[in-house]
């Protein structure tokens, strides 16, 4: 069973974490830009709910597989607080590494929002919330299956050693299930799956109606699969992170 590495306070200035930390930056601002921006345009463009929906999803498809591509040699392309603790669940970053990613990643996603709001204009920059008639339960378990079955993928295509013919194109199919889901549970929970992606809007229109959902069911959902994946389904010698702390 894989061991949760804490790490300790000196990896802040090891040099490939502050080039993995500026990376997941620029990679999860980019990410949110383009996912934001494609909402804001939709609401500008006064589209079709259906089509607004699939156009939002395909956005949101496209940014994740370039930018999972784009930072992954360097910081795991993660750009999303729920993946981070999917695999720091199973072992593959450490415990201070991923807190500082979470700050990363919402200082990125706020940043975006910001840029956004005065690139538009003032544009309202919408946010996760649940549509008329979901329930908090119902909100949290839906983010909860959705943010499941993308970490589910990132393991199966990205991290197992074991992937096979799907080597290389992890990137790709995890931006195919992001934009799946999103057309599945977007008319209901917003399909957030990200609580950096909620954090940006949420923050700069200051509205926070229903935030919690967003964290709550993604990192549930992210921790769950990575414990999962890793414990039952990975067949290899693992090499655990260097530790000179105490693992639990």
């Amino acid at each position: 069973m894989a061991k949760i590495a804490i790490g300790n306070g000196r990896e802040a200035l090891q040099v490939d974490c502050l080039q993995a930390l500026v990376v997941e930056f620029i990679c999860t601002f980019l990410f949110v830009f383009a996912g934001v921006g494609s909402a804001m345009a939709t609401d500008k463009l006064a589209g079709n709910s259906l089509v607004s929906l699939f156009f939002v999803a395909l956005a949101h498809a496209l940014v994740v597989a370039v930018m999972i591509s784009a930072g992954f040699r360097i910081s795991g392309g993660h750009l999303n607080p729920a993946v981070t603790i999917g695999l720091c669940v199973g072992g593959h970053i450490t415990v201070f590494r991923s807190i500082l990613y979470w700050i990363d990643q919402c200082l990125a996603a706020a940043a975006a929002c910001i840029l956004l709001n005065y690139l538009t204009g003032g544009l309202t920059t919408p946010i996760h919330s649940l549509a008329s008639g979901v329930d908090y339960l119902q909100g949290v378990i839906m983010e909860i299956v959705l943010t499941f079955s993308l970490l589910f993928t990132v393991y199966a295509t990205i991290v197992d050693p074991k992937k096979g013919n799907l080597d290389g194109l992890g990137p790709l199919l995890t931006g195919f299930v992001v934009g799946a889901n999103i057309m599945a549970g977007g008319a209901f929970s917003g399909a957030s799956m990200n609580p950096a992606r909620s954090f940006g809007p949420a923050l700069v229109s200051g509205d926070w109606t229903d935030h919690w959902v967003y964290w709550v069911g993604p990192l549930i959902g992210g921790a769950l699969a990575g414990f999962i994946y890793e414990n039952f389904f990975i067949v290899r010698s693992h090499v655990p992170l260097p530790r000179d702390e105490e693992t639990f």
